[in-house]
């Protein structure tokens, strides 16, 4: 179908809002994002965007302003977070010098994806808080807040974890609470740090560090099993002294990381189903669930905002090389669900993994070392699937 002039209505203007958006707008689409916010500011903390969530950028032509806000990362980092002493290390610049991992702040990324939707004629209307999603008619409608009714001919849903698309097709959902805590914070970096994700495993908890901006600053995500219950929410602060307290017994290069974080942010960390129905063809266009909104995953991988931009690019493509929506929207549900629900696996997976204690800790550890020393690729190598696979070259 020719995207050309066709309307396009998005509701979120997040990584996968954005990127859909320029993706479908190059392709001709008149499109419009409906975002809640009064403006898009500097939010959120670092992530990471990997070989598969790069190359999307790089086909959205935005590939220069990916390099000049992010770092280039070297090399992951496993160490015992207790003692300090390192397990093993993932040469990603010697073993896959042809693929770009990437540390970037949110913000940045969020600022870049809006400069490339903007620049390809996409209107962001901000302040247009959803109330509802109707999918019941001939075309979808949304009902904002303040009473505006907007009918569509085609709807993506890329409004996050709390997605009303996601409930108009599919109803309620029963999220359930994992144990597990996060910390997130971002503090100024020591001089000369090496571009590496150092990830600090102990029994029950782990964090993740790595540098942001050129080395300025720092990102911090720690992770903690609890049995009291945190809410699901990235808006949450908490006292800094639980979040030392919960990591007293690691080595001192983390304390005094920590010792350094004010007010971080807080969220449960809950485990949900990757979405049944994605989609839903209506008359002449359709709804489509994007990014969080059809397969919220765990930060084990950190793949949130690299599966968003492989949904965006994997959308606008059957769109517009389908003859039908029904035949776009069947094949993209097609191609993505199987994949996000084998990557929201291996992140629930990776979590089991950081947290071990007693033997079974002792013996991965002793694994991982020997593997690092005598078969270094082939950790590496168990992700090919996940890092290797590049969207934009399907046919």
């Amino acid at each position: 179908m020719s995207l050309i002039g066709q309307p396009v209505t998005i509701i979120g203007a997040g990584v996968a809002g954005l990127a859909a958006a320029r993706a479908l707008a190059l392709r001709g689409a008149q499109v419009t994002i409906l975002e809640q916010a009064d403006a898009i500011r500097e939010v959120g903390a670092g992530l990471q965007i990997s070989p598969n969530g790069a190359c999307v950028l790089r086909a959205l032509g935005l590939q220069p302003h990916l390099d000049a806000a992010s770092t280039r990362a070297e090399a992951v980092q496993l160490i015992d977070g207790p003692t300090g002493e390192a397990v093993t290390r993932l040469d990603l610049a010697r073993l896959r010098p042809d693929q770009g991992y990437h540390f970037l702040h949110r913000a940045d990324l969020i600022a870049l994806l809006l400069k490339g939707a903007t620049e390809a004629g996409v209107t962001l209307r901000l302040l247009s808080r959803v109330a509802s999603v109707d999918v019941s008619g001939v075309h979808p409608v949304v009902t904002l807040e303040a009473g505006e009714r907007i009918e569509t001919p085609l709807l993506i849903g890329a409004d996050g974890l709390h997605s009303r698309t996601r409930a108009a097709l599919n109803g309620p959902e029963q999220p359930f609470f994992t144990h597990q805590v996060a910390w997130r914070a971002v503090i100024p970096c020591e001089p000369g740090a090496a571009p590496v994700a150092e990830v600090h495993m102990g029994p029950g908890r782990h964090l993740v560090s790595y540098p942001l901006r050129g080395g300025t600053l720092r990102n911090i995500v720690a992770v903690e099993e609890r049995a009291k219950w945190a809410e699901e929410s990235w808006s949450l602060r908490d006292d800094s002294m639980d979040l030392r307290l919960a990591f007293e017994g690691f080595a001192p290069r983390v304390r005094a990381w920590l010792d350094r974080v004010e007010d971080p942010w807080l969220w449960g960390l809950f485990r949900h189903a990757v979405a049944p129905t994605w989609v839903k063809p209506m008359g002449q266009g359709g709804v489509a669930l994007l990014g969080d909104a059809a397969h919220p995953t765990l930060p084990f991988l950190a793949q949130g905002a690299s599966m968003g931009l492989e949904d965006a690019w994997v959308l606008a493509h059957a769109l517009a090389t389908h003859d039908t929506p029904t035949a776009a929207l069947a094949a993209y549900q097609a191609l993505r669900k199987p994949r996000t629900t084998r990557i929201v696996a291996a992140a629930t997976a990776n979590a089991r993994a950081y947290h071990l204690s007693g033997l079974p800790r002792m013996l991965g550890h002793t694994g991982l070392r020997l593997l690092g020393r005598f078969s270094p690729g082939t950790m590496l190598s168990r992700f090919d699937w996940l890092y290797g696979h590049d969207v934009t070259q399907i046919s």
